[in-house]
């Protein structure tokens, strides 16, 4: 017997706000019958193609340290620098450059959303798997 991940939960202190900067991101829509207000405390969105979910929480406290865990997300289309580009213009700040770390081509960029969760963008399936 095994389980499977429901969901992705992330606290946050506004979870209507940061699940609509995150479905911006993503392209993830609200649950069909369930939509998302403003001043509600928690707030569901899902990818249209795999059905993820991920559920902002609204906590009192704030983010206090380095993400335990955080998502490594990857372009659908496109290439990775071109993503980092969208990624800046909804307003996630750069946290680290670690592109060419592992020769060149390799790497990621570490980002933080509205509210300082941690998030990675890789390179594109495409990227990978063009030849050098």
């Amino acid at each position: 017997m095994s389980c499977f991940v429901s969901h992705t939960t992330i606290d946050c202190h506004d979870a209507y706000d940061l699940s609509e900067w995150w479905k911006a991101l993503l392209g993830y829509e609200d649950i069909p019958g369930d939509p998302n207000e403003p001043g509600h405390e928690e707030c569901m969105i899902r990818d249209p193609e795999s059905g993820h979910q991920l559920l902002f929480i609204q906590v009192p406290e704030a983010k206090a340290v380095k993400n335990r865990i955080h998502l490594d997300l990857r372009p659908r289309a496109g290439t990775r620098d071109e993503e980092n580009e969208r990624v800046r213009s909804l307003g996630a700040t750069e946290v680290a450059d670690h592109r060419g770390q592992y020769g060149p081509g390799t790497g990621w960029l570490v980002f933080a959303d509205p509210e300082g969760n941690e998030f990675c963008v890789l390179r594109s399936e495409a990227e990978i798997s063009a030849p050098d």
